[in-house]
């Protein structure tokens, strides 16, 4: 079977004939995207063993229309896909974004009603090309251009922050700071770092009444603000900010990790929570502020979140038009769009989104990296299945970062 069989065949997995969905499925999808569960998957390509990667284009689309633009000049999203690897071991990119990372969770126990989920990486080497285990981080950030990550060391919360030369895996410099920090993300132009500042580990586990294994400590949160880190000199900033809704919403709360991030411009942190209003927007000192004016439809459950012109905004699930799809909306009017994909992850390009989205055999956690157009009725897959069973080896979850 030679490249473009492959390709030919691996779309058609995504075509007409898939069995339809067993009631339920959209509110189960939601409700997995909501709590952040890590499962993983079989692989089922084991006669695309022999690919070594797949470079393909994607026609963009013209906004205001359904169908591809027609011939010459039309402008492409070059792809480099493994759709035979699962564990990735090779570069998966789509246009403006890479695979930068990827990592697996398992639980470790450190007492009969404790425990912890704990983080395994897999780093993107920008020489080689290739992923290779670094066991070293509780959590990664990669910034863009893919040469430098935030590293944080196990046991969080952590005092430093190291940054990271991926191509020869040593620490090149750390950031102190004086509040203790779990979670960090780098701002669109990769010249900030929001880190997130908790009293106890985010990624603690407990024995709930009820449940068999070990959950989240449910409602219950540590957290008490964020950190804004310039990385060229080290200096920072501290903000705290309070867990819960306020006197607008007494009874919200927050996952027991519930992170900050930038917003596209850089110049507001904002959170999610799993209550109303479902995000908050702050300035740098803290103080609570109104969504800016293209992210009021954006959804923390979603990762695509803006896109790069910052006129869409990716959506959840939809499954109308297909089995499994998603919405895009416009950012200013909240005009949504179908397009293929079970999960949104990140932004290709204007037009075109990387996605999780299943395979033939229907199962709603069974899988794989693809690329999806606006406007599109195919999928491109870029890796092979992941597994349905949480905390395993093969349940993997991507790092993604501009290139």
């Amino acid at each position: 079977m030679n490249v473009d069989e492959l390709v030919r065949d691996a779309l058609r997995d995504q075509a007409d004939g898939q069995p339809p969905a067993a009631p339920g499925f959209a509110d189960r999808v939601l409700a997995v995207r909501r709590r952040r569960r890590s499962r993983r998957i079989a692989s089922v390509a084991a006669a695309a063993a022999a690919v070594i990667a797949v470079a393909v284009a994607v026609p963009v689309l013209d906004s205001g229309k359904q169908d591809v633009r027609p011939s010459g000049g039309v402008e492409q999203t070059s792809v480099i896909a493994h759709p035979d690897q699962s564990l990735p071991r090779n570069l998966i990119a789509a246009g403006r974004v890479a695979l930068a990372a990827y990592y697996t969770t398992r639980t470790v126990e450190q007492s009969a009603d404790r425990a912890v989920s704990e983080r395994t990486y897999w780093l993107l080497n920008p020489g080689t090309k290739k992923y290779a285990e670094d066991d070293r981080w509780s959590y990664v950030a990669v910034a863009p251009g893919m040469r430098t990550a935030a590293v944080l060391e196990r046991n969080l919360p952590v005092p430093r922050i190291g940054l990271l030369d991926l191509a020869s895996g040593q620490v090149k410099r750390w950031i102190p700071v004086d509040r203790p920090v779990a979670g960090v993300e780098f701002s669109t132009d990769g010249r900030k770092l929001i880190a997130t500042t908790y009293g106890k580990n985010p990624d603690r586990r407990v024995k709930i009444e009820g449940s068999q294994g070990w959950d989240a400590p449910f409602t219950e949160s540590d957290r008490t603000g964020f950190h804004v880190i310039d990385v060229a000199s080290g200096s920072s900033s501290w903000a705290g900010v309070e867990v819960g809704g306020g006197a607008h919403n007494p009874d919200a709360f927050l996952n027991s990790r519930q992170d900050f991030s930038f917003t596209r411009d850089g110049r507001l942190a904002w959170s999610g929570m799993p209550t109303e209003p479902g995000e908050k927007f702050y300035d740098f000192t803290g103080r609570e502020v109104s969504a800016p004016a293209l992210e009021r439809y954006r959804d923390w459950s979603v990762d695509a979140g803006v896109s790069p012109d910052g006129q869409l905004i990716a959506g959840q699930f939809a499954g109308r038009k297909w089995k499994t799809s998603s919405f895009v909306l416009d950012a200013r009017t909240g005009k949504q769009r179908e397009v293929r994909g079970q999960q949104l992850l990140a932004w290709a390009d204007g037009h075109s989104l990387v996605a999780w989205d299943i395979g033939r055999d229907g199962n709603e956690f069974h899988q794989r990296l693809v690329l999806v157009t606006i406007g599109g009725e195919k999928t491109i897959p870029l890796s092979d299945f992941r597994s349905p069973k949480d905390n395993t080896k093969g349940r993997w979850e991507p790092v993604f970062a501009e290139r």
